[in-house]
């Protein structure tokens, strides 16, 4: 289940089932139903919670909440990610991305760390980006991470 919120007020966004694409893909083979939801901000509220969850000021493309049930709770909820709209269009546009593909790399990339993946470190970085390329790829989006002058 997706629920999508839009608290934004940019009007140039991927449709519902798009993103619905996105998030399956990205969830790929899982046999438990998931409840995700992504809410799209503006900059202020991307801000905000940069500062307070992760401790860093302005705005960031996309921030991911894991959810953790208490113990001996069983809940579908997968977590909750934020998107900054504005920092996704400046991001395509600068790094010469078509918009709905950027939108579907910042996505997936959102639900693997919903699912425990992460980049800290050099391996794990390496091995994220590796199943963001795959994922991407079985959507007909090419590698996010060739340069941009890369054929």
């Amino acid at each position: 289940m997706l629920e999508i919120q839009i608290a934004t007020e940019m009007t140039e966004l991927p449709d519902s089932d798009q993103f619905q694409q996105w998030v399956d893909a990205a969830l790929g083979d899982s046999e438990t139903d998931n409840e995700i939801v992504i809410r799209v901000v503006d900059e202020d509220e991307s801000s905000q919670l940069n500062q307070q969850y992760r401790h860093k000021s302005g705005p960031t493309n996309i921030l991911s909440f894991p959810f953790e049930a208490p113990p001996g709770m069983e809940l579908e909820l997968l977590g909750d990610l934020v998107v900054c709209a504005p920092v996704v269009a400046r991001e395509a546009k600068r790094q010469q991305k078509k918009l709905l593909d950027h939108w579907a790399h910042i996505i997936v990339h959102g639900v693997l760390h919903l699912l425990g993946y992460d980049h800290i470190d050099d391996a794990d970085a390496e091995r994220m980006e590796s199943l963001e390329i795959n994922i991407l790829q079985q959507l007909n989006i090419r590698n996010p991470y060739l340069e941009e002058s890369e054929p």
